[in-house]
Order: structure tokens, then sequence, then C-alpha cells
């Protein structure tokens, strides 16, 4: 099974407001970078597609290292709250339904085709790769705002 070295990062002009996500794939020392664009969105909806657009790119299955600043994305599966929402029909412990569903539900087909280990990383810190993703999100942003501007 192949390895692979995932990084991702979510960004939101306010919040809702327009948004952008990045991630890098790393696969036998190869770089790939990836990044998009929502208009009316949510900073954890970013941090989700982020994460869901990198692991669509993988043909096969792989073993994973994801890395995330994302305690939203993170969590949810290092403490496993997602079997949680499932067995109460995905509801929270408040009787709502789960935020961002529809997103949950691909991240998980999407997962369950992989071995992810998954890895919480302090963001805008030291880690070049996170960072690198913070500035490909926030980038797809700018160049929003930038051509309201112009336009």
């Amino acid at each position: 099974m192949k390895k692979v070295t995932i990084y991702t990062d979510g960004a939101c002009s306010a919040n809702p407001g327009p948004g952008g996500w990045g991630c890098v794939l790393i696969y036998n020392g190869i770089e790939k970078e990836f990044s998009g664009f929502e208009d009316n969105t949510t900073n954890n909806r970013m941090e989700m597609m982020a994460v869901i657009m990198a692991l669509s790119k993988l043909k096969e299955p792989c073993e994973i290292d994801l890395y995330s600043d994302s305690a939203y994305v993170v969590n949810a599966f290092l403490q496993d709250w997602i079997s949680g929402w499932k067995q109460k029909k995905w509801c929270t412990a408040n009787k709502k339904e789960v935020k961002n569903l529809d997103l949950w539900q691909t991240l998980l087909q999407l997962v369950d085709k992989h071995k992810v280990v998954w890895h919480k990383v302090k963001g805008h810190s030291t880690d070049v790769y996170n960072n690198k993703c913070d500035a490909l999100a926030r980038g797809e942003v700018d160049k929003f705002l930038q051509s309201r501007k112009v336009n």
C-alpha cells in the first residue's frame, strides 16, 4: 500500500463568507498542491473540503498521515465523535442535526477507502506545510476579494 502524507487547511473571510481551502500531497518526495474556493461558506466547511479534496485525488487505497490544524475535523476522528453521531442518527448530544452533515458523509466515504492516521498541528506556527496550505487557502479568498474590487 502506498504511503502518502497530506497537509490541509481552510480559511474564511468572515464566517460565513468567502472561503478557500488548500492541500499538499506528498508521495515519494513529490509534492502536489491543490486549492479551491467557495463564495458563501464557513471556516469549518473549508477545513473539511481541504481534506475531502485531498483524499479525492488519490486513485487507490493508501496509508495516509494526514495533518490538519482543525480540531473540528481531527477530533471527530481521534475522539470518535462520529460513532456517537451515527448512533444518534446524526444528531449531537443536544439533539440537533450535526452541522455539515453532507460533508461528513462524503468525508467518511473517502476515509473508509484508506488507512488514515490523523495528526493535529498547531495552526499559524512553524509547520512549513501547514503554512503552505494556509497560504493556498487564503490565496483563493484573496483572488476572489481582489476580483470584486476590480469589477
